[in-house]
């Protein structure tokens, strides 16, 4: 057996079950998944749980919406959002999010893809020769297939288009769950058309930040990005796959790469990455708690249990939520949400609904990491007084600094760039 366990003369043999097994999955976008294998994958598994809605189901939701915006007009300056109201079963809901998740996991795909030849030894690449092409699919395809699994599973849980922290349909879309709602209501003692006001709530709540920040979705996406950039792969699972499978069984592949093929993310680039995407997702969802709660308080005598009940469920994340969060890496969860609400309802009782909404109008007004280490103390800041007056007073302060070009672009300074340490 050559050094590192790898046995060359097995290549020739798996790569032609490989190539058996990647005809059948052929990538028609030019990136490393099949997004479409993916979302079959994922309807094949919900085929059997997953119904069509009835009239009166979708009806609800759009009744419950419609209640839900007429609330939420005095609780923010951010007109209503979503331009289509529509309640999605498990399936459409795979078929409505699939272009954000493909924006969400192209950069892990591409990284792990890409690893899976980098961290090869360099005979086997030597030996595989125009066929390496084809072994830098192998970590797509299986990622494509853990993405429709993935899917599958947080589709028969989630209970809007928002509920991982970003709207993952259309634009202007707001989108409720009906049988998944159901499913969720049971659990709980409080009655049916409450629970779906208040999600309706939440749901509107934050399809009016995404629609009128529209910075919002982009830094997102590009913390996401960055993020992925620094992933690695466990090289010993590559040597496990090559010494451990039977290559006459391309099941078997897929199988062995299933689990454990991110090592830890240790480098101060991810960590930094990490807090920053932590901070925002807080942040957001702080905004909607705050936001939603003032709207319904007093309106639905049940609105404080929902609220604590859906903020132990974003904060811990279910089961779905963490098998997903092993596909890619990566976890969408607001760890720090109660600082963020109670910063964003301090703001809102100092300053205003005007002065809250206001800090939303640039990324470098939000709030940092460290402000949700004391929101009292950033409440008080007096330039708060007037956000936009100080964004722009900064600019021109920073215009004018000297030759070393600060901010002399026009991108936006990153608001957590101080806070690179996620919190334990």
């Amino acid at each position: 057996m050559p050094p590192g366990g790898f046995d060359v003369s097995q290549l020739g043999q798996m790569l032609t079950q490989l190539g058996q097994m990647l005809s059948q999955a052929q990538n028609t976008g030019g990136g490393p998944v099949n997004y479409d294998l993916a979302a079959q994958l994922a309807k094949q598994r919900l085929a059997a749980t997953s119904s069509s809605l009835t009239d009166a189901q979708r009806s609800a939701v759009r009744d419950a919406v419609k209640l839900a915006e007429l609330w939420l007009d005095p609780a923010t300056t951010f007109p209503a959002g979503a331009t289509e109201v529509a309640a999605w079963s498990a399936t459409e809901w795979v078929t409505a999010s699939m272009p954000t998740w493909q924006r969400l996991c192209d950069p892990v795909a591409h990284r792990v893809s890409a690893a899976w030849v980098e961290a090869l030894p360099e005979e086997v690449r030597s030996a595989a020769g125009p066929m390496l092409a084809m072994l830098g699919q192998m970590g797509g395809l299986a990622f494509g297939s853990q993405l429709g699994n993935g899917l599958a599973q947080l589709a028969a849980e989630v209970l809007s288009s928002t509920d991982v922290g970003v709207p993952v349909g259309p634009n202007g879309t707001a989108a409720l769950l009906p049988e998944n709602i159901e499913k969720f209501t049971a659990g709980l003692d409080r009655p049916a058309s409450e629970v779906m006001i208040y999600l309706a709530a939440r749901e509107a709540a934050y399809q009016r930040l995404f629609v009128h920040v529209p910075w919002l979705r982009e830094r997102l996406l590009g913390t996401v990005e960055e993020y992925a950039r620094g992933i690695t792969v466990d090289t010993s699972r590559i040597e496990e796959l090559a010494q451990g499978i039977d290559p006459s069984n391309p099941g078997a592949i897929e199988e062995a790469m299933r689990s454990g093929m991110f090592e830890q993310q240790t480098t101060p680039a991810q960590q930094a990455a990490l807090a920053r995407l932590e901070t925002l997702l807080a942040l957001i969802e702080g905004w909607v708690d705050a936001v939603v709660t003032d709207a319904v308080g007093e309106r639905l005598p049940g609105a404080e249990a929902l609220r604590e009940t859906l903020r132990r469920r974003r904060a811990s994340g279910g089961p779905a939520e963490q098998t997903f969060a092993t596909i890619v890496g990566l976890e969408l969860r607001p760890r720090r949400l109660r600082n963020a609400a109670e910063l964003w309802r301090l703001l809102g009782e100092q300053r205003g609904t005007a002065g809250r909404d206001a800090l939303w109008a640039h990324p470098d007004l939000i709030p940092s990491a460290d402000d949700l280490d004391d929101p009292a103390a950033f409440v008080s800041r007096e330039e708060l007084a007037d956000p936009i007056a100080e964004l722009e007073r900064t600019m021109r302060e920073a215009g004018t600094t000297g030759d070393d070009g600060a901010k002399g672009d026009d991108s936006p300074a990153d608001p957590d760039a101080t806070t690179d340490e996620p919190k334990s």
